[in-house]
């Protein structure tokens, strides 16, 4: 190639790719050594204790993991409820639901509602970060289709409800339960789960203020759990 700008452009191509690769191999290797082993923390943990040690150097994320086998059933019913009610039947991407979405955003004239399974908030949780952009969504489907390639639904469940944000300082089911509740994430009720799961949209915000919308949304929560089917 004689063109000297065309063989630097070209060189410039190939780096970019294998670089892109080798991302791509790490998120790979993360979630085939966490189909076993339990993450023992997350991007948005370490994002949500930078900003926390901004204001207090000491500060602590309050997490602990808990087996999916001793979770209570009403959580893992009100979760998939509030969140992804095709959890059991979509390969990671609730199609039908992300139509949805774009309609509702259409309809309001701005960019609310998401259409995330599940599989895709685990994904974002582990790995990436809360800022919207289609490079981050576009990152988000990739390491989701690994994910639902290497681990089961059960494991899915299990890790994201270990890991997921529900307050500015706490992270995971157990916690949770303990802040809210004084309770293990065992013994939680129909109730308390339901409140749990509404809170997962907005944690920190929800941490703080849980009003009339998020009280009746728990209500409808409450009626739509008897259909909720988990793994």
């Amino acid at each position: 190639m004689k063109n000297p700008l065309l063989r630097w452009l070209w060189r410039g191509l190939y780096l970019s790719l294998a670089l892109l690769l080798g991302v791509q191999l790490w998120f790979f290797a993360h979630i085939l050594w966490w189909r076993n082993a339990d993450p023992d923390n997350t991007r948005f943990m370490r994002l949500a204790l930078a900003e926390l040690r901004l204001k207090n150097p000491d500060a602590k994320l309050a997490h602990a993991w808990i087996a999916y086998e001793r979770m209570s059933i009403h959580l893992k019913r009100a979760v998939i409820a509030a969140e992804d009610s095709r959890f059991l039947t979509h390969d990671g991407f609730d199609w039908d639901g992300i139509q949805h979405a774009l309609e509702k955003n259409l309809a309001r004239g701005r960019a609310r509602a998401g259409g995330s399974t599940i599989t895709q908030q685990l994904a974002k949780n582990l790995f990436l970060s809360p800022n919207r952009s289609y490079l981050r969504k576009a990152q988000e489907a990739v390491i989701a289709m690994m994910i639902e390639a290497l681990w089961s639904k059960r494991r899915i469940l299990e890790v994201y409800l270990n890991i997921a944000q529900w307050g500015e300082d706490v992270f995971g089911a157990e916690a949770a339960a303990r802040r809210y509740y004084g309770l293990s994430a065992t013994r939680l009720g129909p109730a308390e789960s339901a409140r749990l799961a509404v809170m997962l949209p907005s944690p920190r915000r929800y941490g703080r203020n849980f009003g009339p919308a998020q009280k009746a949304r728990a209500r409808r929560i409450l009626l739509y759990m008897k259909d909720a089917h988990v793994p």
